[in-house]
């Protein structure tokens, strides 16, 4: 699959990249410096790297890596060039108390299908290898949705589980607060992984 990641010089747009090129994907990191985007996809072997503009044309799955406050922003920028491709939202914005998830207010502001997820998974965590945990997407688009899954499959040793329709996206990203709540309380590195499922 061919993916372009933006913020993927950031922490956890970096790891996804690494384990997504490692699965055999075709990886575009996205910056707002295309000299660093580059600089950090030759560091992980990645395909290229590009301004975000650029490195979202021709892909089949846009991942939006960049943080929480920076998120609504670059899909406003990025929505024209994004076209219909499927967008993955991964940000959590711990602090928000608006109704919708960020994920739904991304469908807001680009044309194609937005699915949200991976919100379970660490940065530092992904950066080691691929976390023996469980990942959740959701979505209402079946062919995003599918991309999506196939994605989250290739990043986790657990499964990639389809979550419900975009409006559970507000519980998914609620979910990173839980799990930083836990590791921040029990100097842990908490995951997520779903039993009694066949």
């Amino acid at each position: 699959m061919k993916v372009a990641i933006v913020g993927g010089t950031g922490a956890f747009g970096l790891a996804l990249a690494a384990r997504l090129v490692e699965a055999g994907d075709d990886v575009v990191i996205g910056s707002r410096d295309a000299e660093r985007a580059r600089e950090k996809a030759h560091e992980v072997g990645a395909a290229g790297g590009a301004a975000n503009e650029e490195a979202v044309r021709g892909v089949e799955l846009v991942v939006l890596a960049t943080k929480a406050d920076a998120a609504l922003p670059t899909a406003t920028a990025l929505a024209e060039a994004i076209g219909e491709t499927p967008v993955l939202s991964v940000a959590s914005d711990l602090r928000s108390t608006d109704a919708l998830s960020l994920a739904q207010r991304t469908q807001e502001l680009v044309c194609g299908p937005v699915v949200a997820g991976l919100h379970s998974l660490a940065a530092g965590k992904l950066a080691h290898g691929r976390p023996d945990e469980d990942a959740f997407v959701c979505g209402d688009d079946v062919d995003a949705k599918t991309r999506a899954l196939e994605l989250a499959a290739k990043v986790v040793a657990g499964r990639a589980l389809d979550a419900g329709p975009l409006v559970r996206a507000r519980a998914l990203e609620g979910m990173t607060a839980v799990i930083v709540s836990l590791n921040k309380r029990y100097k842990g590195h908490a995951g997520i992984r779903v039993t009694g499922l066949p």
